[in-house]
């Protein structure tokens, strides 16, 4: 069986899964580098080993401390081959990172503008050259004649094909007014029209086809008797030096010029780019003309044009910040859609899995390709029964990019996605993201304790050192325990004792299997080898019991992170806990705050740049008691007439970027108004606010709690956890001062301690700080500019104090 971690999304892996993965990739990358670069004999496509890189390096990204030393990240190419002396470079031989969209050249060109520290709008000259499917070589000239040539190798050391280069008729044997020192590098091809005709020759012989030119060309340059190398037409493109004991010019344009003096042949399609439209308009250009060219070509490759500024900007890994690889498309294809599958990922994502008539793409037989999501689904309008086009490009898993509408059968029916999980019947939710105002991409299944796609993940997460912490119950027993039907919810860890003699026969298969495992591996009988004794079994099983039993005593923090509920870390478990005396009061108010969340046009609001909680406060208490704006200002604009309003009342708080920022979005005042009225309507409750306002809490993760909490049979799978451990409490003892027990809340500006300065203090004498007045509230420092808080204060009759009272108070404690 394959390890469950393989093809999952990086972000769905658990930290030994990701571990076992790198070790995969590395194995196999390393295979294909080396019948790549030194074979030239390569098994997969293009296409197919960029994902492969492209999924290293997504793994490595969300696990940097498992990086290891062979990473691909940190090497380029292969070892040299057999039968070629050896050649170190001066100068590292890199690789390039690639870019497969054209918003990754976007971010390239802001990547290089804040390492800079240039301005956002700063000109950057950017030279495009075409991507020759070569193999890449370095020349080195010692006072203007050819002494040393090498490929790349692994990127430290190549193979010295010296006497193969010199057969080639683009590469100078000589050069004029040459510096002491000067190292050229480019790449060796072979032009599509020489490659038909050497496997033609080939195929006469009886000898096999070369599979492309790049590869006709890598195998005539590594023939160990240069004659041969000489019979077939190679050609050859610089592009960059190595050593050199100045910069032989200012940019890399003037460079170009520089090598063609020297006699050296550059592609005559490389363009100098001011910006990145002309940079993505160069590479539509290529990409169009690519067909009629006499060599082939993967994409196109940016370099920023400064010398000085590449210096500057250097290396990262095994590629500069100075350039980036602008890959063509994979290889796509047509076939037709059989059916739309939901698959449930371990975290309880829905993902829309297309089944496919099966298709060749890139080498490969693809029958399943990834739909992403619902809204991807209609944003492409995809149907059972369509004909669409599969690609294989920088993902490990296919993609469908299209739809052929001509070919759509009759009667086809847009795809209603489920809001029901497929695996457990739960309910399906889409969060609104709070920074938005609009729901996130992806579906998930609420059932996170119930739903058996979810199981063995959230079980290894409860058992997990920061939560339960039972030790003996790794994820082998996991994985175990749960194949066999001994657990499935949590609560069933606890009553494992019950069944010990289910248990320890599970226990006692499993080592027999893996003993027979280990003495097959060794070519051994499997009947050969010490046998495990049974008291073995029952005291490692008794072990595990007593490791159980004692964490039938658990402090409520650890429960509640315990519990797996996404966006509740440990940090976001603690200051509920604090909070919340016992899962009583908590469980309680959760259910009051799901019956007061926020409304849509509420939410819209909240999430608009400029704008925030204090401007929504100021705005909504504003229109609340001024209710027939709409009428008085029907046909003016949104930004005058707030500007007007703000001169006569107390918004003060919405400054010119604000007013732009909703004049742009509601467009018309009367939409505005409409939808600010609304929103006072849907404001959230007081118990929704304060939960939400918790330190280290948030909106993101009080709703992830209420979806938790809404399903039922959560409830319920909580509910029998419960009875079977003992919680309590140790985060609500508040530290002892003259805000002890207090809820206090800061307005307006400080003027000798910063806003978190304060917030700290009063915390420290044990008061908790909240971001809004109600009932709760026992404390408002006021300073200057202080607001609609100081006004709701003072209808509440809550004691209103400034910050030198406070201070005050604060010393004299």
């Amino acid at each position: 069986m394959s390890d469950p971690g393989y093809r999952a999304p990086a972000a769905q892996l658990t930290e030994a899964q990701a571990k076992r993965e790198l070790a995969r990739l590395a194995r196999e990358i390393a295979k294909h580098d080396e019948l790549y670069y030194a074979k030239d004999a390569p098994v997969i496509s293009d296409a197919a080993y960029d994902a492969l890189r492209h999924r290293n390096a997504a793994v490595e990204a969300r696990f940097p401390h498992l990086v290891r030393p062979d990473s691909p990240s940190l090497r380029v190419g292969a070892e040299p081959a057999e039968g070629f002396a050896k050649v170190t470079h001066a100068v590292p031989m890199l690789s390039l990172d690639n870019a497969f969209e054209e918003s990754d050249i976007e971010k390239f060109f802001a990547r290089v503008r804040r390492f800079l520290k240039l301005a956002p709008d700063a000109a950057i000259d950017i030279v495009g050259e075409p991507k020759i499917d070569g193999l890449s070589i370095s020349l080195r000239y010692e006072v203007g004649r050819f002494l040393v040539g090498a490929t790349r190798g692994d990127g430290i050391t190549g193979e010295n094909v010296t006497a193969n280069l010199k057969t080639i008729a683009d590469v100078p044997k000589t050069l004029t007014h040459a510096p002491e020192a000067f190292e050229v590098r480019g790449e060796v091809y072979m032009r599509r029209d020489e490659f038909l005709k050497l496997n033609a020759a080939r195929e006469i012989r009886g000898e096999p086809p070369f599979a492309n030119p790049r590869n006709a060309a890598a195998g005539s340059l590594r023939q160990l008797d240069p004659k041969i190398t000489a019979e077939r037409k190679l050609h050859f493109f610089a592009y960059a030096w190595g050593e050199s004991g100045a910069p032989p010019a200012k940019t890399h344009w003037d460079f170009l010029s520089h090598l063609e003096h020297r006699g050296f042949k550059v592609n005559p399609l490389a363009k100098l780019c001011h910006s990145p439209d002309e940079a993505i308009a160069f590479y539509r250009e290529i990409g169009e003309t690519r067909a009629s060219l006499p060599y082939d070509i993967d994409g196109v490759v940016y370099k920023v044009n400064r010398i000085d500024w590449q210096d500057r900007l250097g290396m990262v890994s095994r590629a500069p910040r100075w350039a980036i690889a602008h890959k063509f498309p994979a290889e796509q294809a047509k076939t037709r859609l059989n059916d739309i599958v939901i698959q449930v990922g371990r975290t309880g994502t829905l993902t829309p899995v297309a089944v496919l008539e099966p298709v060749t793409v890139g080498g490969v037989v693809v029958a399943r390709a990834t739909l992403h999501n619902e809204d991807e689904i209609a944003r492409k309008d995809v149907r059972i029964g369509d004909t669409v086009i599969v690609q294989r490009a920088g993902d490990v898993i296919p993609q469908i990019v299209g739809v052929v509408r001509e070919k759509r059968p009759r009667g086809a029916k847009e795809y209603k996605f489920p809001t029901i999980c497929p695996v457990c019947e739960s309910l399906a939710v889409r969060q609104i993201d709070p920074e938005t105002g609009k729901p996130e991409a992806a579906r998930r299944c609420t059932g996170g304790l119930i739903c058996p796609a979810q199981a063995v993940e959230r079980l290894k997460h409860f058992v997990s050192r920061s939560a339960f912490d039972i030790k003996g119950l790794g994820e082998a027993n996991i994985q175990l325990f749960f194949d066999k039907g001994l657990i499935r919810q949590p609560a069933e860890i606890f009553k494992l004792e019950a069944r010990a003699q289910d248990v320890t026969r599970v226990v006692a298969e499993w080592h027999k299997q893996q003993s027979a495992a280990r003495q097959t591996a060794k070519g051994r009988p499997k009947t050969a080898g010490t046998k495990r004794k049974k008291d073995e079994d029952y005291k490692s099983v008794s072990k595990l019991f007593a490791a159980i039993n004692s964490r039938r005593r658990i402090q409520m923090h650890r429960l509640i992170f315990a519990l797996g509920i996404r966006h509740v870390g440990e940090v976001t478990a603690k200051n509920l806990a604090k909070k919340y005396a016992d899962m009583t009061a908590f469980l309680e108010d959760v259910k009051v705050a799901s019956g007061e969340r926020p409304g849509p046009d509420f939410i819209e609001l909240s999430a608009i740049r400029q704008i925030g909680p204090v401007r929504v406060n100021d705005i909504l208490t504003f229109f609340k008691s001024n209710t027939k704006l709409n009428e008085q200002y029907r046909d003016c604009k949104i930004g005058e007439t707030l500007k007007k309003l703000k001169d006569k009342s107390k918004l003060k708080s919405i400054t010119g970027p604000a007013r732009d920022a909703l004049e742009k979005h509601y467009k018309r005042w009367d939409t505005f108004c409409d939808a600010i009225f609304q929103a006072i309507e849907q404001q959230p409750g007081t118990t929704y606010s304060e939960i939400s306002e918790l330190q280290g809490v948030g909106v993101v993760a009080l709703e992830s709690i209420i979806d938790f909490f809404e399903e039922q049979r959560n409830i319920e799978a909580v509910q029998s956890l419960l009875n079977e451990i003992e919680v309590y409490n140790e985060m609500t003892e508040t530290p002892s001062g003259p805000f002890s027990g207090m809820t206090i809340v800061f307005t307006g500006r400080l003027e000798k301690l910063t806003r978190d300065e304060a917030k700290a203090l009063a915390e420290r004498l044990g008061g908790r700080i909240a971001k809004s007045i109600s009932k709760k509230t026992n404390l408002v420092i006021a300073g200057p500019g202080a607001g609609s808080k100081l006004e709701e204060a003072r209808k509440l009759g809550v004691k209103v104090i400034d910050e030198a009272v406070w201070l005050k108070t604060v010393e004299g404690r």
